[in-house]
């Protein structure tokens, strides 16, 4: 049975609260990717988003919250990651911290470690959900494992549309890459994984540098696997020339299909990502050439997303 589409009114988003309850599978926008939530409590709704998207291994999922008391009562809370809530929440940043054993989240979310994923989400539609609901909802990206994220309905639609119940349909996203994950469980933070909110924003709101995770950790937050956020065509990194039979897929001023950003600004090509990747995989090219992403700001996100894109697999 095909996933019921849902729009962002107070009478579809309570439906949408009451099948989290029941233990379904609802898709719902943030502001970084469309996410595939369920209640954070209950292991079998969680080990459903497993087997929804084909995920390979129990990796950690992040839980979505609307309101920070509810985040406190998950995790032990301090001063740092105040710091950071006060100056990126609600938004695209998750922070990693040490897991309350009283919390009642699913051991299936945290992957047995002691630590959780936590984040507020800034966007209209997914807050609304999250109070209605009014409690955790674990949510990873609503697409099929190591695939291209999802930032539009139609995206959730046709990769998971007869694997879950509901899709709500808030429109795209404006970020369209993943939160930026830092781990506050050692010293210093730790970035996981780059995201929304740059290492710089980071560092200046913590007056205090940033360590980076290395490649050989272990997994210890979403989107570190090697092989991740790839398209069906083969991914070439860093084209300043295209070859015939390839879809082009530029930024700045380069002769392609479609351009990230023709104005070489990071915040518009992080948005337009995943969406263009989609476009350019649904040609049926057996290759999608990208022109260089600066490696900055933004770019660092980018250039995670797009390297991982283009791994072996």
């Amino acid at each position: 049975m095909p996933a019921l589409r849902l729009s962002a009114s107070t009478q579809d988003l309570t439906h949408a609260a009451g099948l989290l309850t029941d233990g379904g599978l609802v898709a719902f926008p943030t502001e970084t990717v469309y996410g595939l939530g369920a209640d954070a409590r209950q292991d079998r709704a969680v080990a459903r988003i497993f087997a929804a998207k084909g995920r390979p291994e129990f990796n950690p999922l992040i839980v979505h919250c609307a309101e920070l008391d509810q985040v406190k009562a998950l995790v032990h809370w301090s001063e740092a990651a105040q710091s950071l809530a006060d100056a990126f929440w609600p938004g695209p940043l998750t922070l990693v911290l040490p897991l309350r054993p009283e919390a009642g989240i699913s051991r299936l979310v945290t992957a047995g470690l002691d630590s959780l994923a936590v984040r507020m989400p800034a966007a209209p539609v997914a807050q609304h959900l999250l109070r209605i609901f009014g409690g955790p909802v674990a949510a990873p990206s609503a697409n099929r494992s190591g695939q291209i994220s999802p930032t539009r309905a139609a995206h959730v639609m046709a990769d998971l549309g007869d694997r879950i119940e509901a899709v709500v349909d808030g429109g795209p996203c404006a970020v369209g890459l993943e939160s930026t994950i830092l781990g506050l469980t050692g010293t210093p933070p730790t970035l996981l994984r780059p995201g929304g909110v740059t290492a710089e924003a980071l560092c200046d709101a913590l007056n205090t540098r940033i360590a980076l995770r290395r490649e050989t950790d272990g997994i210890n937050a979403p989107g570190q696997t090697r092989s991740h956020y790839a398209p069906r065509a083969g991914v070439r990194l860093n084209a300043v020339e295209f070859e015939p039979g390839e879809a082009r897929l530029g930024f700045g001023a380069v002769d392609c299909d479609l351009n990230l950003s023709p104005a070489e600004d990071l915040t518009e090509a992080a948005a337009n990502l995943f969406e263009f990747l989609h476009r350019l995989d649904a040609t049926g090219a057996p290759v999608i050439a990208i022109s260089p992403i600066p490696h900055l700001g933004l770019g660092v996100a980018i250039n995670d997303r797009l390297s991982r894109a283009a791994a072996e697999r």
